[in-house]
């Protein structure tokens, strides 16, 4: 089995003591690419330094909603510096992770929205996929998403929302992350939405550290638990693990334009 993480934070201090260790790991269970987001300007050069260490991991910058307040007006300079110096190269996939955040109601919508936008523009300069985080926004999302009409359009993360919200995103080129999320049986509308989903709008992703699955109740997420969480996925769809796994892995390969 075959598989591609497509989000992950593999920077993160949660994996110091044991990331060589995790990544061999993952690779020994099928795990054969992993994409590893930035969120904020200090850690785009961990993010990068680790990429460039292993030929099968991937990069994407970006400027999280949730770090509102961290994000400072010039670092969306800076980011289209990094993305300038950096196009062309096989290991910058693409712009992320960024998105718009209504669950947390200390974050400012407009300025959220501002930033949104910026990041989708870059997207669209450097015809680079989207890696976006929707969290209680999908609304102002999709309609986001219709303004821009991004040619190589990407992923919506950690996918929660309705068949109809599920629709849309796929009508404008997405797929649809899964993750831990639906492996917890009280998820009992999104667990009908991702039954009913085509084959060919779906990704597989963990979001290490964060989101652990059922089968891992508060531990550190980690690409090593992709494996069941392809199996818990396969499950719902009615379908072999296996051919979720080479979809997903297809899909992915699709939104990343990789061979």
């Amino acid at each position: 089995m075959r598989l591609i993480d497509t989000h992950t934070h593999l920077d993160f201090p949660d994996f110091d003591a044991d990331r060589p260790e995790v990544l061999a790991n993952a690779r020994a269970l099928g795990v054969e690419r992993m994409v590893v987001l930035g969120v904020y300007q200090r850690n785009w050069q961990r993010v990068w330094d680790l990429v460039l260490g292993d030929p099968h991991l991937y990069a994407a910058f970006g400027l999280h909603p949730v770090y509102l307040d961290e994000h400072r007006p010039e670092d969306l300079t800076e980011l289209g510096d990094w993305l300038t110096r950096l196009k062309g190269h096989r290991q910058l996939c693409a712009v992320g992770e960024f998105g718009l955040d209504y669950f947390l109601p200390e974050l400012d919508r407009e300025r959220q929205q501002a930033l949104f936008d910026a990041q989708l523009q870059l997207a669209a300069d450097f015809d680079l996929p989207a890696l976006l985080h929707v969290r209680r926004s999908h609304a102002p999302v999709i309609a986001s998403l219709k303004r821009f009409r991004l040619q190589r359009a990407g992923i919506i993360h950690a996918f929660s929302g309705s068949y109809e919200e599920a629709r849309e995103y796929i009508k404008l080129g997405f797929k649809l992350g899964l993750g831990g999320a639906a492996t917890w049986p009280q998820a009992l509308r999104l667990r009908k939405v991702i039954a009913a989903l085509p084959l060919g709008s779906v990704v597989l992703e963990t979001d290490s550290p964060d989101m652990a699955p059922a089968m891992f109740p508060g531990v550190r997420n980690s690409p090593e638990h992709l494996t069941q969480i392809a199996q818990a996925h396969a499950e719902l769809m009615g379908i072999s693990v296996d051919e979720l796994a080479s979809a997903s892995s297809r899909n992915a390969c699709e939104v990343f334009h990789w061979a």
